[in-house]
């Protein structure tokens, strides 16, 4: 239940009807960097749309500078929305041509299809427009499967999986996973070889501020 923020995947949708997709935008941008690669005639209508895609890039970023003020954030709020429904007017305009080409076309209907998705961070700034970031602490998983040959069984990948979500939780909060989970299990061998009593201590937004350095990671951070 909730969101994830994902590329344009289909299998994506067997999470369910309570998992909403806040699709990437790097994605459907690409859809028009390869027109202009490919097609040299259509070079200027790419152009235009990569143009403004990166302007809503831009102007959502401005919306995020201002998040904590109330009312500047209402000013570049509107902006972004006024872009949205602009992009939408042109896209329908373009799609109402007959003569369109048949390449235009596919990336605007692509568009056009999870548009819901799209638009969710502009109700839910919190939300990134695109996966980028999410790609990015995919790729050691990835090169590590290639590695060692994927997982065995079942539970060895259930358990894979498991362990690289903690790694990735605990790199995203800047705390060491070796040093981590080394105070962890010594705290398990501690109960007798069972997860300790306080386990929520152990959530990285629990943590005190002495463990946060101690487990701090790079260590270069301030």
């Amino acid at each position: 239940e909730g969101i994830i923020n994902a590329d344009r995947y289909v299998v994506y949708k067997s999470l369910g009807g309570k998992i909403r997709i806040a699709f990437c935008w790097s994605h459907v941008r690409r859809d028009f960097v390869r027109i202009h690669d490919v097609h040299k005639r259509l070079r200027p209508w790419a152009t235009t749309w990569i143009e403004r895609i990166n302007a809503l890039f831009a102007q959502n970023a401005k919306r995020l500078e201002v998040l904590a003020n109330p009312e500047a954030f209402r000013v570049e709020d509107q902006a972004l929305r006024q872009a949205v429904a602009s992009m939408v007017e042109v896209r329908e305009e373009e799609l109402a041509d007959e003569t369109l080409h048949p390449a235009p076309r596919k990336a605007l209907k692509s568009m056009r299809t999870p548009w819901e998705g799209l638009t969710l961070f502009v109700d839910y700034p919190q939300i990134p427009m695109d996966n980028n970031e999410s790609e990015r602490r995919l790729r050691n998983p990835v090169v590590g499967r290639k590695n060692y040959y994927g997982s065995g069984s079942i539970w060895s990948g259930l358990l894979t999986a498991a362990t690289f979500t903690i790694f990735q939780t605990l790199l995203l909060n800047h705390i060491d996973p070796q040093k981590y989970l080394l105070a962890y299990f010594e705290a398990c061998a501690e109960n007798g070889g069972r997860p300790p009593e306080d386990i929520e201590s152990f959530l990285p937004w629990n943590l005190s501020a002495q463990q946060k350095a101690a487990w701090r990671y790079p260590r270069s951070l301030p």
